[in-house]
């Protein structure tokens, strides 16, 4: 499974226990370094896909400062998934950082890479 950024950070913010909906939207904000704003239709949107898909489970509804409340906890499932994913964007980011260093000291790309795109092999016309 592959997540994108917004629900990465919000299940990532469950890692150390659960919180509520305005405790994930500023838990995620800040383990993004400031790069993730959930909105609050985004963060219910990603909390129903992370129930369906049993990532998460939610607790029962309180009441904290006269405001409805309800705490979500990750699975094992969601553990799990998160850490893949994880691992997922470490192999990416040492897959660019090794070319980013091999292309430093100036080591040429293989026969029949398209120079654009160094991923990518180019037509063979």
């Amino acid at each position: 499974m592959e997540f994108r950024t917004p629900s990465y950070f919000a299940l990532a913010a469950l890692l150390d226990g659960p919180l509520h909906g305005y405790a994930i939207v500023r838990r995620a904000e800040e383990l993004s370094g400031g790069t993730v704003h959930l909105s609050a239709g985004t963060l219910h949107a990603l909390l129903d896909r992370a129930l369906r898909e049993d990532l998460v489970i939610a607790g029962e509804p309180y009441v904290e400062s006269g405001r409805p409340r309800r705490d979500y906890t990750l699975t094992p499932a969601g553990r799990d998934a998160l850490g893949a994913e994880a691992e997922r964007l470490a192999q990416a980011a040492e897959t660019v950082t090794r070319r980013l260093r091999d292309s430093a000291r100036g080591q040429t790309l293989p026969s029949g890479t398209d120079s654009s795109n160094p991923g990518r092999v180019a037509p063979a016309w």
